[in-house]
């Protein structure tokens, strides 16, 4: 799935978004240097996996988050987690370094990976690449659990307010 899948899909699940376009981004920081519409609703988005290869993780936290991986193994009850190779990104998720986003998901055809969702974005927007760090949806975080749930995807709300 690339881009153009994933606009094409929300439109055929009618899910409400709006797709702005912006210079390629790596890290939250210049993603706020774009100043965007909603900019306080962008997610963070991390592949991790536990210490044995076993589980993969692709997190979606508020942008501001700090990422304790401590904090997040418990709240995930997990074994150790590290972040993942870029080539797990690759053969997983289908995904280039810098382009993480929740919808590389839909790419895990073995299901290896669970997505697991800020419960912040819960009854509010959130913001993600569509697979390419050139632009963001904004789209409300119910609508993406939701049409992650529908296409059999492992997806689960977290509180990370405690990884802050």
């Amino acid at each position: 799935m690339n881009k153009t899948d994933v606009l094409a899909l929300l439109k055929k699940e009618k899910t409400e978004f709006t797709l702005t376009e912006h210079p390629p981004v790596f890290t939250m920081e210049e993603m706020r240097q774009l100043h965007l519409e909603h900019e306080e609703d962008v997610a963070v988005n991390l592949f991790l996996r536990d210490d044995k290869k076993r589980n993969y993780y692709l997190v979606s936290a508020d942008g501001k988050t700090r990422t304790d991986l401590k904090a997040l193994r418990h709240i995930l009850g997990s074994r150790p987690l590290s972040f993942a190779s870029e080539n797990d990104l690759k053969r997983i998720l289908g995904l280039e370094k810098g382009n993480v986003c929740t919808f590389g998901i839909f790419n895990d055809r073995d299901h290896r990976c669970e997505a697991v969702i800020d419960i912040r974005f819960q009854n509010r927007l959130i913001g993600i690449h569509p697979m390419e760090n050139s632009a963001t949806v904004f789209l409300k975080g119910n609508d993406l659990f939701a049409l992650l749930l529908k296409h059999g995807c492992r997806v689960r709300w977290a509180d990370l307010n405690q990884i802050v």
